[in-house]
């Protein structure tokens, strides 16, 4: 009975482990940093900031930029080896466990490099632009002039700064402005701006062009 019980384990690891092989097939490799807190730790020392948080697990500080070392075969994506890519902050988050003990994100592999999966690929860069994957699209908050508030930007409100076929066919083009729905935008910050990502189906509105509208961008967001 212990024979035919060890063979039947060794028959299911087997089963498990192919099937984790499918699924890392499937998954674009992207080149990470090993430290990937070090640098915004280091620019803040150097220009006197205050870090308020240097936990590891807090998503403000870690990179999500990477570069695409190979591709899945088994889709069809408009991103190719050697792009540049924006990412879920989690493919490279470090974390200590319940023991205190430091670990790397499942999505590691060796050497720097990590898996990633489609679903968390943001943007990709082509002939120095930005491009959005999917329905996604990146909206710029406006300045509000109104001196009395507290928080300088207005709400639900922005310019369209990477947006995607589906709402250039609905005639919203990058550079508009328009209205988004609450609850389901969510900062990144690309390339020292600070953009609010969010689905086609969470714009509403389009008032326009820009004309007499100011970009809001944070100062935190230019020293990142």
């Amino acid at each position: 009975m212990e024979i035919k019980k060890t063979k039947l384990n060794i028959i299911l690891a087997g089963q498990v482990a192919v099937e984790e092989l499918i699924k890392v097939a499937k998954e674009p490799i992207v080149d990470g940093d090993d430290d990937i807190t070090a640098d915004r730790l280091k620019n803040a020392a150097a220009t006197k900031k205050l870090v308020l948080n240097t936990k590891i697990e807090s998503f403000k500080f870690v990179n999500n930029v990477a570069e695409v070392v190979e591709v899945p075969v088994a889709f069809n994506t408009p991103i190719k080896k050697g792009d540049l890519i924006i990412i879920h902050h989690n493919v490279f988050r470090t974390f200590y466990d319940m023991k205190g003990v430091k670990k790397k994100s499942r999505s590691n592999f060796i050497n720097g490099l990590y898996f990633c999966a489609l679903d968390q690929v943001y943007l990709y860069k082509r002939n120095n632009k930005w491009k959005s994957i999917n329905s996604r699209c990146f909206v710029k908050p406006l300045e509000d002039k109104n001196s009395l508030e507290v928080v300088k930007e207005k709400k639900l409100i922005g310019i369209l700064k990477i947006g995607n076929s589906f709402l250039e066919a609905l005639g919203i083009t990058e550079g508009s402005v328009v209205g988004y729905t609450p609850n389901g935008e969510y900062d990144f910050i690309v390339e020292k701006e600070r953009l609010y990502c969010m689905k086609s189906n969470d714009i509403v509105i389009k008032y326009g062009n820009k004309e007499n509208e100011v970009e809001y961008n944070p100062s935190w967001a230019s020293s990142s």
